[in-house]
């Protein structure tokens, strides 16, 4: 009696499956957790843990006859949420139908169906009808940060969330080992915070880059920390549209104070060094960094330095910080020493040096072997130029010798307009437009197809002779 119940019910519930099964157009595919298809499993029990199709498959469309469903169950089972939701989930495994026979108790229950917890199915992504793409498990998708670090499953939406920013496991990885309580922010608040530096004009490509250097502006709030840090630049004179360059430059910032820190370091640059105020917004924009360096220190050892070596008074040193503040970051012996000495080997006294970097202190940043030698090989031999020319044109230094100087000075030589005896560096200034105005009487188009040709000569020497 006991058994042709039992039978009844499976009957009834492979009917209604049948049913809905042909009320779709095409099959719902079943995937395991390694995004593989099931397939039949003859000579194991299989009704455990397996979809559907399959069981029906391996059972030959009848259910074994050791499991009963009483009266009372029947109704549960029409009316249980997981049959009624099928079309929205699109899988699902027979679980946990097992009954207790010795003891004649029923344990299936309202989860004799659940769905398969293998894989998410996002039903916004279809691929073809009827059939649902399956997203990658939560766990395979973090395999390799799980082997490296004690991974939490809560931190599972933030990792998520961070990886439309562009950031991998690799990344996690440094995260975790350079800031470990970076990853147990709650997902909405980094949210919050990273939705405020965009809108302060942080550039979406540039979140990573300022996660991975201060993972810790993960938990800085809005309101006590980002907008106060952020009303300060603005008090500096630092326009709107430059504001993410800044935070971007110099993230480290935020874990500065204001009070005791940020408005000490301004202080001492308009006090101490003498920056002028309405100059302080554009040596900030040219190197956030002044902000979070020992400002002191570097001041007080490059101004002793250019004083002593060159005999700069502080007016003109002053001018070079107000120009090039990067000057502070550098280092003397590997830095500024090299190219004040490369200066001087070249004919130059130490007043035209010192005319040379006040005028155009970057060249302070301008690597000696592919820059500055080469730039002062073309000027004497191509050019025919004194090295003198320099301290009334220190520019030429600072422009692209394959971009911009070879290009106009082999431009006019082919149209025969280059003048006799040293050529002159004022034609390097303008844009290339003004120059093929005033200098070549052509048109733009011609030049810059004359200089696109000599590009990839050039280009072509150069890779003959690493070959």
């Amino acid at each position: 009696m006991v058994c042709e119940f039992a039978f009844s019910c499976q009957k009834y519930l492979l009917l209604h499956f049948r049913m809905y099964l042909q009320d779709e157009d095409s099959e719902t595919e079943e995937f395991d957790a390694d995004r593989k298809k099931f397939k039949s499993q003859k000579g194991n029990d299989t009704r455990q843990g397996m979809s559907f199709r399959a069981f029906q498959k391996v059972s030959g469309g009848k259910m074994a006859n050791d499991n009963f469903v009483h009266e009372g169950s029947r109704r549960q089972l029409e009316e249980d949420q997981s049959i009624r939701s099928l079309k929205s989930e699109g899988s699902f495994n027979i679980c946990k139908g097992e009954l207790d026979v010795k003891n004649g108790k029923n344990t299936i229950g309202s989860s004799f169906y659940t769905f398969n917890k293998s894989e998410d199915y996002d039903s916004s992504e279809m691929h073809g009808i009827g059939k649902l793409k399956p997203r990658k498990s939560t766990e395979n998708k973090y395999c390799r940060l799980s082997e490296e670090i004690d991974l939490d499953e809560k931190w599972f939406p933030l990792l998520d969330y961070l990886s439309t920013f562009g950031l991998k496991e690799s990344h996690f990885i440094q995260m975790y080992e350079r800031h470990m309580p970076s990853l147990q922010i709650n997902v909405c608040s980094a949210q919050e915070r990273l939705e405020y530096l965009s809108s302060v004009g942080v550039k979406h490509r540039d979140i990573k880059r300022i996660i991975l250097r201060q993972p810790q502006i993960l938990e800085y709030t809005v309101e006590n920390n980002l907008k106060s840090h952020v009303a300060f630049l603005v008090g500096l004179g630092i326009p709107d549209s430059r504001i993410g360059h800044v935070i971007a430059a110099a993230p480290s910032l935020f874990s500065y104070s204001v009070e005791n820190s940020l408005k000490p370091t301004v202080r001492y640059l308009i006090e101490e060094v003498g920056i002028k105020k309405n100059d302080l917004g554009k040596v900030v924009q040219l190197s956030p960094q002044i902000l979070v360096q020992r400002i002191d220190s570097s001041w007080n050892a490059r101004y002793s330095f250019l004083s002593r070596e060159l005999g700069a008074p502080r007016d003109s040193i002053v001018k070079m910080v107000t120009k090039h503040p990067q000057l502070l970051h550098y280092s003397i012996e590997d830095g500024l020493l090299p190219r004040i000495n490369f200066l001087r080997s070249i004919g130059m006294r130490n007043s035209d040096v010192l005319k040379v970097l006040t005028n155009l202190t970057q060249v302070l940043s301008l690597s000696l072997e592919d820059n500055l030698k080469p730039k002062y090989m073309y000027l004497v031999n191509e050019l025919q130029n004194e090295v003198h020319s320099l301290t009334k044109y220190p520019m030429y230094l600072s422009l692209s010798l394959d971009q911009r100087i070879r290009p106009r000075h082999r431009f006019l030589v082919s149209l025969k307009k280059a003048p006799k005896g040293p050529f002159p560096l004022s034609s390097f200034v303008p844009t290339d437009e003004c120059f093929c105005q005033q200098w070549a009487g052509t048109s733009l188009d011609s030049y810059l197809a004359f200089r696109q040709r000599l590009l990839l000569k050039d280009f072509a020497k150069k890779y003959e002779k690493r070959r």
